[in-house]
């Protein structure tokens, strides 16, 4: 069985068919974030440990909840996806990324 790149999505109240997209790209997520909590604009947000990609739902997220998720993924080696919340751009957003559907192993991430 293929191994689960773990994620975390930043924006928007409800992911509806975006999880069932992220699966057939063996992409789990770990966390969603709504990003609406002020505390979300702190420059020293830290990435749960083991993310090993970020998702940031642009059409949802102000330019500094979107700064501040950019900034602690850079500092932690994670790569970073944003797209707005709709299954075509997301599809597109992960193919421009080299993740394809079904792919064992995307990026060839093991742990």
């Amino acid at each position: 069985m293929s191994q689960f790149v773990s994620a975390v999505v930043v924006g928007a109240d409800r992911l509806g068919n975006i999880p069932d997209l992220l699966k057939i790209h063996n992409i789990a997520i770990k966390h969603h974030i709504s990003g609406r909590d002020p505390a979300h604009q702190k420059k020293t947000l830290q990435l749960p440990s083991g993310t090993e990609l970020l998702i940031l739902l642009t059409d949802f997220l102000g330019h500094n909840v979107m700064k501040t998720f950019r900034s602690a993924a850079q500092k932690s080696g994670v790569q970073v996806v944003a797209c707005r919340r709709s299954v075509c751009s997301m599809k597109q957003a992960l193919a421009q990324c080299g993740y394809c559907e079904s792919c064992p192993l995307n990026k060839s991430k093991t742990h």
